[in-house]
C-alpha cells in the first residue's frame, strides 16, 4: 500500500490540468447558461445513492463523474441569468485564489500560522475601513457572510455595551430585559442572532417602513419611549444600508442621531449595501454609516468574489478582543510575539478558520477598485434600465424601485383583479423554475406577492436584462393558454 495519498507530480499535473478544463468550459457559452436545472429532488439524491467507497476510483473518472453531475447541472450563478436572493457570478481571479489558497491550506486564526495571509486579512480589513470612512485602527474579521456578520457585530455589542455588568461571565442572569430596533425589512439573519444571544425576539422591535420601505423614525421614537417608560433597556439600534427585499436605504444619518441620543450601540446591516456606499452618485444615500459602531458587509457580493467572503467591521480590535480573547495554555505565543502580532483567534469565535481574505486581496490588487465601482454602478444602471423596461410594458407593473440593484414588479398581461394578479405571479415563479432559462423569486412587500430581480452580476447587460422579461412573458403565455383551454 502507498505510503502517501499524493500522485507523481506528473499525474498530479494531470488531473490539474483536466480540472483547469474543467473551469473553461463554465466559461465557454457563459452568455447561454441556463439559470437553473429542473431535476426532481429524488432523481438527484440517487445520482449519490451508493455505499461508503471501501476502495478509490479512478481519479479521471470521477472527474467525469463530477462533470457530469455537479458542474453541469449547477444553478447558474456564474452566468448572466441569475436574479434570485442576493448571487453574485464571482470573478476570475478570485477562483484563482482560491485555489492557490486551497494548496497552502493554511489556518487563518494564529499568525505563525500563515503570517502573510494574516497581514493580507489585516490589510483588506484596513482598506475596507478607509472605503466606509472608518477609523484608520478599525478592527474587523471575514467570516462566512452576512448573517454571521450580522451575529458577530451584535455579539460584540452586547459584550461591549455590558461589559460593566461582567455579562461574558454572568450571562444575562439578573440583566433587566434589553431591547433591539431595526424595520420591519430587517434580514431574518437578526431574528435568529437575537435567539442565540439569549436576547429574545420578543425584545426584537421592527418597526414599520414608510412607502419606500425605510424605516419610520416618528414610529421609532415612540417606540423607545414607551419601552423606556416600561422599564426597559433600549440597547442597539440597526439601520440597514441595503434591504434584501428592495435595496431600501434607511436614513442613516437620523438612525445614528438616535443612537447617541438614548446611549444605544449602532449597528448597520449593509451585507448587501454597503460597498454601494462607494459610488460617487450614492454617497449622500449613506450618510450616517460612518457613525456606526459596527456594519456587517459581503465581499461575495459587490466585490464578485466567490462564496464565503462575509466580513464584520468595528472601530476598534481592542473591542474585538474584549468580547473573545479566553487565555489558553497550548495557544500562547506570548515569548514568540514581540507584541506586534495579530492573533486572530482572539478577536473570533473560530479557532480554525481558511483565508477568506486572500481571494478579496487579489481581487482588488488585480482589477482596481475604479473598475470595481464601475462594475456596481453598472448593475445599479441596468436595474434601473429593466424598471424602464416594465414601465414601458403593457402587460408587467412596477412595485418597487430602489437606488440599488433590486427591481420588484408583478406580470399583469390583460387581468383587472388585483387579486387574481398576485395569485399568477405565485404561481408563475415555480413555472419558471421549471423552464430553468431565468433563475429569479418571488418576495412579499407589505403582505403583496411580487417577482423580485436582483443585480449582483458583472457578466449581466442590457441584452441579458430584456430577454429576462422576454422569458417571464412566454412562460406567463403559456399559462395563460392553458387557463383558456380548460375553459
Amino acid at each position: 500500500m502507498n505510503q502517501t495519498l499524493d500522485l507523481s507530480l506528473e499525474d498530479y499535473k494531470g488531473l490539474l490540468d483536466r480540472s483547469t478544463e474543467l473551469v473553461l468550459q463554465q466559461f465557454e457559452r457563459i452568455e447561454q447558461l441556463k439559470g437553473y436545472h429542473d431535476f426532481p429532488q429524488g432523481e438527484v439524491e440517487k445520482w449519490f445513492d451508493e455505499p461508503l467507497p471501501k476502495t478509490g476510483m479512478d481519479a479521471s473518472q470521477l472527474l467525469d463523474e463530477v462533470r457530469q453531475k455537479v458542474l453541469q447541472t449547477a444553478t447558474g450563478n456564474l452566468g448572466p441569468h441569475m436574479y434570485a436572493y442576493v448571487m453574485s457570478g464571482g470573478n476570475q481571479m478570485a477562483i484563482i485564489a482560491e485555489k492557490l489558497a486551497t494548496t497552502i491550506n493554511q489556518n487563518q486564526t494564529k499568525w505563525h500560522l500563515a503570517p502573510a495571509l494574516n497581514e493580507i486579512e489585516k490589510r483588506v480589513i484596513q482598506w475596507t475601513a478607509e472605503l466606509l470612512d472608518f477609523p484608520k485602527d478599525s478592527g474587523g474579521v471575514l467570516i462566512s457572510g452576512g448573517s454571521a456578520a450580522n451575529l458577530t457585530g451584535l455579539t460584540v455589542a452586547r459584550n461591549i455595551f455590558f461589559e460593566k455588568e461582567g455579562i461574558r461571565k454572568k450571562g444575562l442572569f439578573g440583566q433587566k430585559p434589553f431591547v433591539v430596533y431595526a424595520s420591519e425589512e430587517v434580514h431574518s439573519c437578526v431574528d435568529k442572532s437575537v435567539e442565540l444571544l439569549g436576547i429574545g425576539t420578543n425584545h426584537l422591535r421592527k418597526i414599520a417602513t414608510d412607502a419606500q420601505f425605510r424605516i419610520r423614525l416618528y414610529t421609532l421614537k415612540e417606540q423607545i419611549q414607551e419601552d423606556l417608560k416600561n422599564g426597559l433597556h433600549p440597547f442597539c439600534l440597526i439601520g440597514n444600508a441595503g434591504t434584501v427585499n428592495t435595496g431600501a436605504i434607511d436614513d442613516l444619518d437620523a438612525l445614528a442621531d438616535l443612537a447617541e441620543k438614548y446611549q444605544m450601540w449602532y449597528h448597520v446591516d449593509g451585507a448587501y449595501g454597503a460597498l454601494a456606499g462607494i459610488l460617487d452618485s450614492l454617497t449622500s444615500e449613506y450618510r450616517g454609516m460612518e457613525r456606526a459602531d459596527s456594519i456587517a458587509l459581503d465581499f461575495h457580493k459587490w466585490l464578485y468574489v466567490p462564496f464565503e467572503a462575509g466580513c464584520t467591521l468595528v472601530r476598534s480590535w481592542d473591542k474585538l478582543k474584549r468580547t473573545y480573547f479566553k487565555k489558553a495554555a497550548y495557544l500562547d505565543t506570548e515569548l514568540a510575539n514581540d507584541g506586534n502580532r495579530l492573533e486572530y483567534n482572539e478577536h473570533y469565535f473560530q479557532l480554525s478558520r481558511n483565508a477568506k481574505a486572500f481571494k478579496v486581496w487579489m481581487t482588488i490588487k488585480a482589477y482596481g477598485m475604479d473598475r470595481i465601482k464601475a462594475m456596481i454602478q453598472k448593475d445599479i444602471d441596468l436595474t434601473q434600465y429593466l424598471n424602464d423596461l416594465v414601465r414601458d410594458a403593457e402587460d408587467f407593473e412596477l412595485v418597487a424601485d430602489s437606488k440599488l440593484a433590486v427591481s420588484c414588479f408583478r406580470y399583469i398581461g390583460k387581468m383587472t383583479s388585483r387579486e387574481e394578479i398576485v395569485e399568477f405571479n405565485r404561481r408563475l415563479m415555480p413555472q419558471l423554475e421549471k423552464d430553468g432559462r431565468v433563475f429569479i423569486m418571488g418576495t412579499s412587500l407589505k403582505g403583496e406577492y411580487a417577482i423580485r430581480a436582483c443585480f449582483i452580476n458583472h457578466r449581466k447587460t442590457k441584452a441579458t436584462t430584456a430577454y429576462l422579461l422576454r422569458v417571464i412573458r412566454e412562460v406567463a403565455h403559456k399559462m395563460e393558454s392553458k387557463i383558456t383551454s380548460v375553459i
